[in-house]
């Protein structure tokens, strides 16, 4: 017969579950083998019509889902299997304590950040380009974390620098392939600080974020 703390090992472990982290991760690799099953991700013809984020389709055409939908497109497994992975670190670590609906509505704000901060060279130089992928919402994610590290510096005593210097090495390091858009990194970087630093609270217990 199971004892309640079984029971309780169970419900800890729900708890600890990074639900809005898991679900991403899910709609994104459902998405990208779609549209390896119907086309070539690494097609930038394909990957416009079928949901790519490019400036004059929104601004002259209103194909404003553009700003969402890319999103969730990733060219090549490569480019997939490195932004999951990111994405999946960043949300075991902070989702619980962060909040899974604010993990969420942080997620999309910015990602939303990420689109306007590569958006805005492209239209003053009038040099559009296809942007696809999850980076600028996770560089936001990491943001979050960087917050609540600092936020939470006492508490979490000596070893601050070295988790500091760990996630500034994932946040730099973590997207080195070819043709990454790195206005879009610093611009989810920095909505996702903003909205961190505004929204993140210390809770009267520590953190778990261990490295």
């Amino acid at each position: 017969m199971m004892g309640a703390g079984y029971h309780e090992e169970i419900a800890t472990v729900k708890r600890n579950i990074p639900y809005i982290t898991v679900i991403l991760i899910i709609i994104n690799t459902i998405v990208f083998f779609i549209m390896e099953w119907i086309g070539d991700t690494q097609d930038s013809v394909f990957l416009l019509e079928h949901g790519a984020m490019y400036v004059p389709s929104v601004l002259e055409d209103g194909e404003w889902y553009r700003v969402i939908t890319h999103m969730f497109i990733h060219s090549g497994y490569e480019h997939l299997i490195n932004n999951m992975i990111m994405l999946a670190a960043v949300g075991y670590y902070i989702e619980k304590d962060y909040g899974s609906l604010k993990f969420m509505i942080t997620y999309f704000i910015g990602g939303l950040g990420a689109t306007i901060a590569s958006a805005l060279p492209e239209i003053m130089d009038k040099d559009y380009i296809i942007s696809i992928g999850a980076s600028g919402a996770i560089m936001a994610m990491f943001a979050v974390m960087l917050i609540m590290i600092f936020k939470e510096r006492k508490n979490l005593g000596q070893n601050i620098g070295i988790r500091l210097l760990v996630l500034l090495a994932l946040m730099v390091f973590g997207n080195m392939q070819e043709g990454v858009d790195w206005m879009a990194h610093l611009g989810g970087a920095v909505t996702g600080l903003i909205v961190a630093a505004i929204w993140y609270r210390p809770k009267n217990k520590s953190i778990s974020i261990e490295f």
